[in-house]
């Protein structure tokens, strides 16, 4: 079974929960817990680029990125893909290159430049037969029929909600396997999304953003298919290192993390088990006797 089809069977059972994960432990601590799918967030990029996000990283970066974390885990992975990197052309590229790297699935807006988070002020939002067409584009592109081509619009804020619901449906209708209306701002907003769009909807679910805390209770009962949270580990690892530099700092000491663990430990959560065995493996006893 591709890991696309994985999601879709995840899918079919309840819906989806994929905390996001920005590098390949996060991605593996997800897999711990217990989720049964990772989404790579695109903000996340901060973390090892140090950009915000903007729209500043380029589609390869970005398909690296996401292949690295669909290689470190069994999970099926969901991958931010901002605007597709350009026009119809570009999109196809880019589904192609996210597909090759054992990407279930993609998302893609119909933001324009500069692009940003979906929560912030003052998004730019191309006309709607762009929108469509990179849609039709990214759906021609897949080889997989099973790989999810996610189609996002980011038209609540600068259009309003009936233009965001237009967009969804339209997108559906391009052969969109889901629809991402991005930033809802009232509970009312949240509730009709999947009772207005016609195919699986997304939710995006950003602490202190443009979209009412709801619980994941809450979001099934409503009709979404799948639900993210994409800067949650992210949020707390900024959080962690502000909280233990402050105390290094201010005691003169290394102080107890609140994973308190040795370093054998942390290198097992990056694999380290399996590679110790190849320690022995490949040799004779008669060498090993003599290492």
């Amino acid at each position: 079974m591709s890991a696309a089809a994985a999601f879709r069977d995840a899918m079919n059972k309840g819906m989806v929960v994929a905390p996001g994960a920005y590098d390949c432990m996060t991605s593996r601590a997800i897999e711990r817990a217990g989720f049964l799918a990772v989404y790579m967030t695109g903000a996340g990029s901060a973390s090892y680029l140090g950009y915000p996000d903007y729209g500043l990283l380029t589609m390869t970066e970005m398909a690296e990125n996401a292949g690295r974390i669909a290689a470190s885990v069994k999970l099926p992975v969901i991958a931010d893909a901002d605007t597709g990197f350009g026009n119809e052309l570009n999109v196809i590229r880019t589904v192609r290159e996210y597909e090759r790297r054992g990407i279930a699935g993609l998302h893609i807006e119909d933001q324009g430049f500069p692009k940003k988070c979906g929560h912030l002020d003052d998004k730019v939002i191309v006309p709607f037969e762009d929108y469509i067409a990179k849609i039709r584009a990214a759906v021609s592109a897949k080889t997989d029929p099973d790989f999810l081509v996610i189609a996002r619009t980011d038209a609540r804020a600068p259009l309003g909600f009936e233009e965001a619901i237009l967009r969804a449906n339209a997108a559906i209708e391009a052969g969109a396997d889901m629809a991402f209306v991005e930033a809802p701002q009232t509970l009312d907003e949240v509730q009709a999304v999947p009772r207005l769009v016609k195919g699986p909807c997304m939710l995006n679910m950003v602490w202190r953003g443009k979209t009412p805390d709801v619980s994941l209770l809450d979001a099934e009962s409503m009709g979404y298919k799948f639900a993210i949270l994409p800067g949650m580990l992210f949020q707390e690892a900024l959080g962690a290192c502000d909280s233990m530099l402050a105390e290094v700092r201010a005691s003169g000491r290394h102080p107890p993390p609140k994973l308190d663990i040795t370093p054998q430990q942390g290198f097992q959560r990056a694999g380290a088990d399996e590679w110790d065995r190849y320690r022995t493996q490949f040799r004779t006893p008669a060498t090993q006797a003599t290492d």
